[in-house]
């Protein structure tokens, strides 16, 4: 079961890491977080019961999510295509973990599906690229960081999470990626937020507190 999450962690963070070449942030950052439509999609096709508040909040959050994300001319072109792909891939990985995190050992899990997606990245790095042990020594903290707090932390964080969270409501919460990427560019590397990025970002922030309101259910 781990091993079957790393991999799709692993395809899905390829995609995206891959397609971002050819394609701007902003629209990567966008076309990866459909999954928070595409989640209770998939959902409905597996019979499961949406509420109404989270159709409501995915749309809030869809809608913030293109006022922050999204800056010129909408078209798609082959990195696009490559971060459509994935985004089917992390709607895969949600529902995934949604599985089966009830039903092991979540600590266990993240073990086995980090140790997955490390094993198949290097593999693929030593098959496709010729790093130097000097270039991998002076990237090694962006590194580190990368694989410990992302892969690592988070991706545990999440497995303990949907034990507790709907796939739809979990996908909602982790597409605020965006509004910490926006915030952080904002406090630390001096980016500008203009008032169509913040409106983004409070849609999405609504989107997510909507999502909770029990009361709109079906």
């Amino acid at each position: 079961t781990g091993g079957i999450a790393g991999l799709i962690l692993f395809i899905a963070a390829s995609l995206q890491q891959v397609g971002i070449l050819d394609t701007t942030a902003g629209k990567a950052a966008f076309i990866t977080c459909l999954y928070i439509v595409l989640v209770p999609l998939v959902g409905l096709l597996m019979k499961r019961k949406i509420a109404r508040s989270t159709w409501l909040g995915s749309f809030l959050s869809l809608v913030g999510l293109y006022l922050l994300s999204i800056k010129e001319d909408f078209s798609i072109g082959q990195g696009d295509l490559l971060e459509l792909i994935g985004a089917l891939f992390w709607t895969g990985h949600i529902l995934y973990i949604d599985h089966i995190s009830r039903r092991v050992d979540t600590l266990k899990l993240a073990a086995i599906q980090f140790a997955t997606c490390s094993a198949l990245s290097t593999v693929v790095a030593i098959a496709t690229e010729s790093a130097s042990f000097a270039a991998v020594l002076a990237a090694s903290a962006p590194l580190l960081y990368g694989g410990f707090g992302s892969v690592g932390v988070a991706y545990t964080l999440q497995i303990i999470g949907q034990k507790n969270a709907s796939p739809a409501h979990a996908a909602l919460v982790l597409s605020l990626e965006t509004v910490f990427a926006a915030i952080g560019g904002y406090l630390i590397l001096d980016e500008i937020l203009g008032g169509r990025e913040l409106l983004g970002c409070g849609l999405m922030l609504a989107g997510m507190v909507l999502s909770q309101y029990k009361n709109l259910r079906y």
